[in-house]
Parts: C-alpha cells; sequence; structure tokens
C-alpha cells in the first residue's frame, strides 16, 4: 500500500511539541507525524513531495475537549433567568429543574433529532481547532434513552472530520420516579443500561456525578466496581459543589480524570498525583454558576498532577461551545498560565480520555493540527470572542 506523504514547512512549533530551533518541517506520512526538524535538515527521501509553506505561521497540536454534554434534548434558558433572580444551581435542581429538565426533553428526542441538535455545537468547536471530543450520556436516566444518547455520540464521528470518545454517565441525576431510592435506581436502571452499552460497544469510559444532589461516593463505588468488572477506565463529577470524597474515590480507582473539584483539598491533590488522575478543569461552569470556590491550582502544581482544561457544554451549566473562551476565562478566573491552558486543551486533555497518540507535536503520533494566525501562544487564551484558527489538520488531512 502506498503512502500519502505530505510536508508543512516554515513552521513556528508551540505547545507540546519536539523542540526545532528556527523554522520547522513537518512531515505527514498517511496519518502520522513521520519527521519533524528544522526546515533545512529535511531528508532527502522527502523532498519531492507536495510542500505547503505555512509562512512562519504558529503550529500547535490540534485542541481536545475532553468533557461535554452535547447529545440533549432542549434547552434551559429559563433557569439561567432563575438564578439571575437570585436562585442557586441546587435550588433551582430541587425544585425539579437543572439536570432532570433536561432529561425529559431529551427522552423525547429522536436519534435523528438529537443528532442535528449536536452537530452546530460540535462544528463551533471543530471552527476553533478541535479534532477529538469526550461525549457523555446522562440525560436519558432509562436505559433507552441512554444508549439512544451514546449512539447519537458515536454518529457525529461519521458526520464530521472528528474523533470522538464516549462516556456513560447513567450515574448522573435521580429521575423522579426513583426519588429517595438511588440505589434501587443503580440496581434497576443504571448498572443494567452500564452493562448494555458496553455489549453494544458504546462506552469508552464510565462516569458519574458524585455530590449531595446526586450520589454518593460509596454509591459510585458501585458503578466503579462494575465499570472494573467489565474492563472499563472511569472518571468522575466530583467536587463541584461540595466535598463528599468523590476525588479520592477516583483516586483510589485509578481514575482517568476527576472533573470539576472546585473543592478538592491537599489531599486530594497528592492522591490525584499518586494515581496519575488527571485533574479536569471547568471553568465555564465555574462562570456560568457564579461560583466563589476556586479549583486548588496552587495545591495541583505542588503535587504536579496535570490539569486538563474543557468546554463542559451543556444545556444546565456551561452552555459553552469554545474551547478557546475556556482557556481564557482559565486564566483569568483560575490564574493558570497561558502555557498550562494550551497544555490543558492539548497533552493533558489526551490524557484524560486515556489517549497516547494525540495531544503533542512528536514523531509517530496522530497528525492532528492547528495553524494560527498570531504571533504567540498566548494570544490563543488572551482574546475574548476572536478565532485565528488559519486551519485544521486532522489524521493528516486539512479540513
Amino acid at each position: 500500500m502506498i503512502s500519502q506523504v505530505g510536508i508543512y514547512t516554515n513552521a513556528r512549533l508551540a505547545g507540546p511539541a519536539e523542540a526545532v530551533d528556527g523554522p520547522a518541517s513537518i512531515v505527514v506520512e498517511d496519518d502520522r507525524l513521520a519527521w519533524i526538524g528544522p526546515v533545512a535538515d529535511l531528508p532527502s527521501d522527502y523532498r519531492n513531495a507536495p510542500s505547503t509553506d505555512l509562512e512562519g505561521r504558529l503550529v500547535t497540536p490540534a485542541l481536545i475537549d475532553c468533557h461535554t454534554h452535547i447529545v440533549h434534548g432542549g434547552n434551559r434558558a429559563g433557569e439561567f433567568e432563575m438564578r439571575l433572580e437570585g436562585a442557586s444551581y441546587e435550588e433551582v435542581a430541587r425544585a425539579g429543574g437543572g439536570i432532570v429538565s433536561t432529561v425529559s426533553a431529551t427522552r423525547a428526542a429522536s436519534e435523528d433529532e438529537l443528532l442535528a441538535a449536536a452537530l452546530p455545537r460540535l462544528d463551533a468547536l471543530l471552527a476553533e481547532g478541535v479534532t477529538t471530543i469526550e461525549v457523555k450520556s446522562g440525560y436519558g436516566l432509562d436505559i433507552d434513552t441512554e444508549l439512544r444518547m451514546l449512539r447519537v455520540a458515536r454518529r457525529l464521528a461519521l458526520e464530521r472530520p472528528v474523533r470522538v470518545r464516549t462516556s456513560f454517565l447513567g450515574a448522573h441525576a435521580l429521575p423522579a420516579d426513583y426519588k429517595g431510592r438511588p440505589d434501587a435506581y443503580l440496581d434497576e436502571i443504571c448498572l443494567p443500561a452500564l452493562r448494555a452499552a458496553h455489549a453494544e460497544g458504546l462506552a469508552d469510559a464510565v462516569d458519574g456525578f458524585c455530590e449531595n444532589i446526586a450520589f454518593s461516593a460509596p454509591q459510585m463505588e458501585r458503578v466503579f466496581n462494575e465499570a472494573r468488572a467489565l474492563g472499563l477506565p472511569v472518571k468522575l463529577h466530583a467536587e463541584q459543589l461540595s466535598h463528599q470524597g468523590g476525588t479520592a474515590l477516583a483516586a483510589r480507582f485509578g481514575a482517568l480524570s476527576a472533573d470539576h473539584v472546585e473543592y478538592a483539598t491537599e489531599d486530594d491533590a497528592r492522591a490525584l498525583a499518586a494515581s496519575g488522575t488527571v485533574a479536569v478543569l471547568l471553568p465555564g461552569a465555574f462562570y456560568f454558576l457564579r461560583e466563589t470556590q476556586a479549583p486548588p491550582i496552587a495545591a495541583f502544581r505542588a503535587h504536579d498532577v496535570p490539569m486538563a482544561l474543557a468546554t463542559d457544554c451543556n444545556p444546565g451549566s456551561s452552555p459553552l461551545t469554545s474551547l478557546l473562551l475556556t482557556m481564557n476565562i482559565a486564566c483569568t478566573l483560575f490564574r493558570l498560565t497561558p502555557d498550562e491552558a494550551l497544555r490543558g486543551v492539548t497533552v493533558n486533555a489526551a490524557r484524560a480520555l486515556g489517549l497516547d497518540d494525540c495531544g503533542v507535536i512528536a514523531v509517530g503520533k496522530r497528525a492532528d493540527l492547528c495553524i494560527w494566525d498570531v504571533e504567540t501562544p498566548a494570544e490563543l487564551a488572551y482574546r475574548i470572542g476572536f478565532n485565528p484558527l488559519h486551519s485544521r489538520i486532522f489524521g493528516g488531512r486539512p479540513c
């Protein structure tokens, strides 16, 4: 089989990338990076291959959104108004709003309707350089709808040039008919749905919401034990609104990630570091809910906990479809550096999804790249509402 070879010359590499002095050439062979180095050192074997002059543009790994809920029905603009009038996220949820309100709209939508609603959200992310996205279930809370959501997530990769990782999030909230009976819900709906999703090949990982308005740490442990029995990795919404022990649980199970983590502690940071679990920061939800408890960034830095960033795109707490804006919010509100933000949407986001073939510009990795019209990498996090993407390369192909 003949390989397809292409060359990008006069590139300035930034972010997680092999070090190159001066302008670089990048050789793409099929969907992989085959050679990276100074323009003058390009091996003779490649000198007759098709070449694109990037004219000194900045090149980074393509962006990765490692935590989204983009498949869902309806919206919750009315709850946005309620919160502006003083209601808290917990008060809205306890009044019958929140996640449960999206469940009704999602259950009522067909697979094709859910796909049609999700594609514009996905397109907004792709337009800013995203090539890999994680998509969760969790707005069905019954077996049929949970599986329908995951099927739609898989279909996204057939409709657009994007790589999709799916997370089963059956332990997201309690439907109204199981109010006060969380263990019965796990037994009768969540765990059977998880087994069905695994049997159909629909789940790449298992997630849950460990919070006082959702599931306790012991209840989430039951879900994690089932995931372990099925050979699926786990991740967890943890310590978003209060400290419930979810981060420690995630670390104990060697989770891919613990997400939100606003109320995580120094001990939690130590546990994440020891387990290699990524702390996924979701500044969109922090901003949208007007929270005041920021994640313990200093503790994460002190203990070398890898930090990822994601949009958390969802209808209730983060209707955000811009990973570039996510970087800006993280720098502004969480005081991340622009370099930390860029690593958070590339190499650390890949790690949060259990991927080791992307998120960095290095020989042998996927040729998923972003080419930017910027002078410095810091501009990616600095600008607000401005998209400097010149082009996106997915699996070696411009798109």
